[in-house]
């Protein structure tokens, strides 16, 4: 292969840079600089290397596409539009608009083509890591000598910036230790950051820090080359065992007379003088705005040919493939699809009462029996896997050189959270990663991404409250669940028993869309009486009848449900006709409709009491102002649950003591 450049090259990577300026400037807000830049190492990838078929972005076997810098959005919309993907000039015109198809930054799901949501710097580049693991596990399973039916790349843009970010040294890390040598990462090193020259915070040698982290790294010393690009990416097609990393020297805003190499091409329009001024320098007529020769499309969308051409000799092997192997072909067709086995619910373990048990031990009793029946059900803890319960029995490692269904995420949880949502967005797999649920917030950025996505990754969060005990207020959630809840698309389950649990797991693996986070006890718990528990799977639900019609109402989740439950029998001793509502999930139960949710929460009663182990702000939504919460509006401390949870007022005493108050305020 040739790679010497053209005029019909140079050409097409023109219209890129005009694109870029035009479409910046007429939304008088964007990164201009980036793509200008980049546009050499895009038109060489895309025309050259990418396997991709406009005509189908879904096509199984296509290469991923990161654009982890996602401020440098209209480089990939200039990229999809020239393609043919189907995005059109007139979208390009209306860049960061209102109900245009090309926002900001790129979005999953918004833009046929864009493979993940990425703007927050770093996750880019961690969503790759986790796409190339997907490849890689599915590779394993399913390809037979001769028969090579998962065999792409995953193929990342990044800069300085997402280089900074720890998540993506984290993500970096990690893969290689794997070994994902199907991942090759340009590394745009244009030195240039939005406050100036990139040498004012990051000084280091990037390309001997990814080789320390097993990286094979090679160097395009001009991003203008062609030759040099193609020779690059031509290297990092072969197999080495090891991921690449292409650093590619590049001018920000190139050829732009005066803001080329500074931080003025970064994050602002160039200004109309200076587009004309470039336009000039590359041979363009200066008075023109999104203009696209007829030339440059037709050679660009030459794509289109490339990728059904691929994509044919492709489904001609899988038929292949499926004629020698057709319960395999049938098996990785539904992974693909996302579909789940027939009676996989059937698995799911019922626990009988005086088992008491921690919740995080009925999740792993429950997600390994869910092992048994949905094959592609993979995972991992961030080196908790003990605590946690996640280790899949029988299931065999993911490793440097094997392709098991354990992960270990080390302590990474950032980087697990976002390799996740690369391992769901790939397709194929259905995933799940544990932590404490304190160590939540060191991954909330993914997890803000997955319900942004819409991706089905389940969390398993355990030691879920103050009955951590001695570990202390470091260690003690108190605000975790409900900042959890404030995420749109969330879906937060806080179980009170093993039966809770289950049905837990039950609602996480059926929800097709959004991720679902489990909070779980690392202390025992009586265990509730399975029919009722399948209630839990509605949200809310009544656990324990008033024995006339309700005068009060408690409400509780996860383990403070059993004290509600004390709290009831003394005040229906007293007199008071308690209703018992366990809510593990404020979402599911949002979901049901009205009649139900006046079923179980009735208008007409207004006495109502929440008891949570956290936060009490946002219960106002359903005990309204008429009620209270016993709850933890303050951080935790160092003693044995026991004592914490008698000292910060969940007893049965205080719960009464509050429910009183609320009905003599009446």
């Amino acid at each position: 292969m040739t790679f010497a450049a053209t005029n019909i090259d140079k050409l097409c990577i023109d219209t890129v840079r005009c694109l870029a300026m035009d479409a910046v400037q007429k939304a008088n807000s964007g990164h201009p600089g980036t793509a200008m830049a980049q546009a050499p190492a895009a038109y060489t990838l895309w025309t050259k290397f990418l396997k991709h078929n406009p005509a189908d972005p879904k096509w199984a076997d296509r290469d991923r596409f990161v654009l982890s810098c996602g401020h440098v959005s209209m480089l990939i919309y200039s990229l999809l539009h020239l393609a043919g993907y189907g995005l059109e000039l007139e979208d390009l015109k209306n860049f960061r608009q209102w109900g245009s198809r090309t926002p900001g930054h790129p979005e999953f799901g918004h833009t046929a083509g864009v493979e993940t949501t990425t703007g927050p710097l770093g996750q880019g580049v961690s969503n790759a890591v986790g796409m190339a693991i997907a490849e890689r596990w599915l590779a394993d399973r399913f390809n037979r000598p001769g028969h090579a039916v998962v065999d792409h790349r995953t193929w990342c843009f990044a800069g300085d910036g997402d280089l900074m970010e720890g998540v993506a040294m984290e993500a970096a890390s990690l893969a290689g230790h794997l070994g994902l040598e199907k991942l090759v990462v340009l590394y745009d090193n244009n030195n240039i950051t939005i406050e100036g020259e990139a040498g004012l915070a990051f000084t280091e040698n990037v390309g001997r820090r990814f080789e320390a982290q097993g990286w094979r790294v090679l160097k395009v010393a001009d991003g203008e080359d062609l030759e040099a690009l193609g020779k690059a990416f031509a290297e990092a097609s072969k197999p080495c065992g090891k991921p690449t990393l292409i650093d590619c020297r590049t001018i920000i805003g190139w050829p732009a007379p005066t803001k080329k190499n500074t931080h003025h091409a970064h994050g602002a329009p160039l200004g109309e003088g200076e587009i004309r001024a470039t336009k000039e320098i590359l041979g363009w007529d200066p008075d023109g705005h999104f203009v696209v020769p007829a030339e440059a499309l037709a050679h660009w969308r030459g794509c289109l040919e490339r990728g059904a051409g691929a994509q044919a000799a492709w489904e001609k092997r899988f038929e292949a493939y499926r004629a020698a192997f057709p319960a395999e072909a049938a098996e990785f067709e539904a992974f693909m699809k996302g579909e789940l086995p027939a009676g996989w619910q059937e698995a799911l373990p019922v626990f009988q009462a005086g088992q008491d048990q921690a919740t995080r031990e009925a999740s792993g009793k429950a997600l390994n029996a869910l092992a048994t029946a949905i094959p592609n059900l993979v995972g991992g803890s961030a080196d908790l896997a003990p605590s946690n319960n996640t280790n899949l029995k029988d299931g065999g490692d993911f490793g440097p050189g094997a392709s098991g269904r354990n992960f270990h995420w080390g302590i990474r949880e950032h980087a697990m959270g976002a390799v996740l949502n690369g391992m769901s967005l790939h397709g194929g797999l259905r995933v799940f990663g544990a932590t404490f649920l304190i160590f939540s917030d060191y991954m909330r950025p993914p997890v803000r991404l997955a319900a942004l996505m819409g991706q089905p990754v389940t969390y398993v969060w355990t030691h879920d409250s103050i009955g951590v005990g001695e570990d202390g207020p470091t260690h003690q959630p108190v605000e975790q669940v409900m900042t959890l809840r404030m995420i749109p698309g969330m879906t937060m389950i806080r179980p009170a028993d093993a039966n809770e649990t289950v049905e837990a797991w039950r609602a996480a693996i059926g929800q097709a869309k959004g991720p679902v986070g489990l909070a779980l006890t690392r202390q025992k718990l009586p265990v509730l009486d399975a029919a009722k528990a399948r209630g839990a799977a509605r949200g809310a639900y009544i656990l324990e009848e008033a024995s006339a019609a309700p005068k009060l109402l408690l409400l509780a989740t996860g383990s403070e449900v059993h004290l509600a439950l004390k709290a009831r029998a003394v005040l229906e001793a007293e007199g008071i006709p308690t209703r018992v509502v366990s809510m593990p999930s404020w979402e599911l139960f949002a979901r049901q409709d009205a009649a139900y949710r006046e079923q179980v929460l009735p208008a007409a009663v207004k006495a109502r009491v929440s008891v949570e182990a956290g936060l009490t702000h946002g219960w106002e939504r359903f005990v309204g102002l008429d009620g209270a919460s016993v709850g933890l509006d303050h951080f935790g401390a160092s003693a044995p649950a026991e004592i914490l949870f008698e000292r910060f007022g969940f007893t049965v005493e205080n719960v009464v003591k509050v429910a009183k108050g609320v009905l003599a305020a009446r």
